[in-house]
């Protein structure tokens, strides 16, 4: 595998950090009780907290630093403090740990306490930090220059839907889309179950398959010794379950087609 110079670099943090007897990926449940939206809508100087989420950005200055925290609901600023996190004379936590083996887009827990900035930010004082997972890739994040214009943006469109995992860390708008899906697929759910339908599931494997004039998938069955197809359809034993005798049935179904695509054109979908 051609490693770049900055996964190379990062493999080597990695081992810096066993040297110093820390897990990069402790498993371990680690008790989070705060979000960072939870955070600032309830906002309260001096409360404590524990977040975790990834480390987004950060500006050194000697003993102190801004950071940004980004977890499932948005992001928070937090603020390590070298006298902070390592009250006494071993400041190895702040300085081998936090300046030189951590990087952007690594996983960290962070204990605190909530105060504010004297420009009004909602900020999270560290007082200790784990890491949770060390990242070996960096985050194709955009570039900022000193007057907050962006450049190289991650806005490829075949990266985007073929990295969908890294579209989602640095455009964090993108998760509106599979929030809405989700949501949704409940209010049909319900709608549905309002009616009295019921939710039922059909055959994937099929002996025939029916239901639309697509091209299926072909596979084999060892045991019974023949072919087998995805399923490009699920109505016919939708019909089937209403000719049993139930008045309403729905599915939500994974499909297949062994046909062109596209972007909005999958091989494998949902109806």
């Amino acid at each position: 595998m051609q490693l770049s110079e900055q996964e190379i670099i990062r493999r080597e943090k990695l081992a810096g950090l066993r040297k110093l007897n820390i897990n990069p990926y402790p498993a371990d449940l680690y008790p989070v009780d705060h979000t960072s939206a939870k955070i600032k809508q309830d906002f309260e100087d001096g409360k404590k907290v524990v977040i975790a989420g990834r480390l987004m950005s950060r500006r050194i200055q000697g003993k102190a630093s801004f950071a940004e925290l980004q977890d499932s609901t948005g992001r928070i600023q937090v603020y390590f403090n070298r006298d902070e996190i390592c009250p006494g004379d071993d400041k190895t936590q702040y300085n081998d740990v936090y300046k030189k083996l951590l990087d952007i887009g690594d996983f960290i827990g962070i204990e605190g306490e909530l105060f504010t900035t004297q420009v009004g930010e909602k900020t999270v004082m560290v007082k200790k930090f784990t890491l949770l997972s060390k990242a070996l890739k960096p985050l194709p994040l955009p570039k900022v220059d000193k007057d907050g214009n962006e450049f190289d943006k991650f806005n490829d469109p075949e990266m985007r839907y073929r990295q969908r995992y890294a579209d989602l860390v640095v455009n964090p708008k993108v998760k509106n889309v599979f929030v809405k899906r989700t949501k949704l697929f409940a209010a049909m759910r319900n709608f549905f179950n309002e009616k009295g339908y019921f939710e039922v599931e059909t055959p994937i494997l099929q002996s025939i398959p029916g239901g639309a004039a697509a091209r299926p998938f072909v596979t084999h069955h060892n045991a019974l010794d023949i072919p087998l197809y995805l399923r490009i359809a699920n109505e016919l034993y939708l019909k089937r379950l209403i000719v049993g005798g139930f008045d309403g049935v729905y599915e939500f179904s994974k499909n297949f087609r062994n046909e062109g695509m596209d972007r909005t054109h999958n091989p494998e979908f949902t109806a």
